[in-house]
C-alpha cells in the first residue's frame, strides 16, 4: 500500500477503535487449545524455550 505513514498510522488507529467496540466475541478454533497444551508440555520438560517479547523480535530479525 502506497500511502504516507501518517495516512497508515491514521488508518490502523481507525481500525483498532472499530474493533475494540464491536460487541461480537471471536472464538479462537479449537485447534489453538491443543496447540497451547503442546507449547505448555514442552516448556515443562525444557523442549521449549519462553522468551520475552524483545529478544523474540531480535532473534527473528537475526534469521532474516
Amino acid at each position: 500500500m502506497h500511502l504516507p505513514r501518517r495516512e497508515k498510522l491514521q488508518l490502523m488507529e481507525s481500525l483498532w477503535v472499530d474493533l475494540n467496540q464491536a460487541e461480537v466475541e471471536v472464538e479462537s478454533p479449537a485447534w489453538h487449545e491443543a496447540v497451547l497444551r503442546e507449547t505448555e508440555r514442552r516448556v515443562a520438560v525444557g523442549e521449549e524455550e519462553m522468551l520475552d517479547w524483545e529478544e523474540a523480535k531480535r532473534r527473528l530479525r537475526e534469521r532474516r
